[in-house]
């Protein structure tokens, strides 16, 4: 029948070690294949260790920067966040792109959110930068676009270090406040929405950047 024919057909067709190798010639060339990836291994591990042996030269041992952390937290405070600070609500507002609550708010939530936002103690036994340093990092980088390395002299962060807080910090905020703030708007937030739009003269709008007014500080007027 067809399946006989079928199996008589793969039989014919299939081709068998034995009558490509015999067992002598097999095993040489399972000792030819062994070389070749010993040859290969050794290869590699030469190659590796001259490139770290290059890297370490290069770079040199490793500088310890002993920067003053703890003053800087200090500093940090005194300007912004203590009850008389140097600088008031018009300058938090600007430099930070929101309200001291709300900063202050955010650095709490991130806080709680990852161990990478609170006070840690380093290999020296000397405490870290702290929650608001590290969020003042990532807000001035999202705020001014401030490249990392120029933190360094008013927070003493280091530029690796501040790179690490700006992804932790979005990553954070996006895990925290994503299922309530960076959601499409639901039933109640369009008609929020459209009584907005319709109290400014524009009903049936949910909004526009093309109509919505900037104040400009410099010249009140315009």
């Amino acid at each position: 029948d067809d399946t006989d024919q079928q199996h008589d057909s793969d039989a014919r067709n299939t081709t068998y070690p034995t009558e490509l190798y015999t067992l002598d010639e097999f095993l040489a060339e399972e000792d030819l294949l062994d070389s070749f990836a010993e040859e290969i291994a050794v290869e590699l591990k030469g190659t590796l260790e001259a490139l770290q042996a290059r890297s370490l030269s290069r770079s040199g041992p490793r500088i310890y920067v002993n920067r003053p952390r703890e003053e800087a937290h200090q500093q940090l405070v005194r300007d912004y966040f203590c009850d008389n600070p140097l600088y008031r609500t018009k300058k938090i507002r600007r430099r930070f792109r929101m309200r001291r609550p709300l900063f202050l708010r955010i650095v709490n939530a991130l806080d709680e959110w990852s161990p990478y936002f609170t006070t840690r103690t380093d290999a020296r036994n000397r405490e870290g930068l702290s929650p608001l340093q590290k969020c003042t990092t990532a807000i001035r980088q999202l705020a001014y676009g401030t490249p990392a390395d120029s933190l360094d002299e008013y927070l003493k962060i280091g530029q690796t270090t501040a790179v690490d807080c700006l992804k932790n910090f979005v990553q954070g905020v996006i895990d925290t406040y994503d299922a309530e703030y960076l959601r499409s708007p639901n039933t109640e937030d369009i008609e929020c929405l459209l009584c907005i739009g319709e109290g400014r003269g524009f009903p049936g709008m949910l909004g526009s950047l093309d109509c919505m007014h900037w104040r400009w500080e410099k010249c009140p007027t315009a």
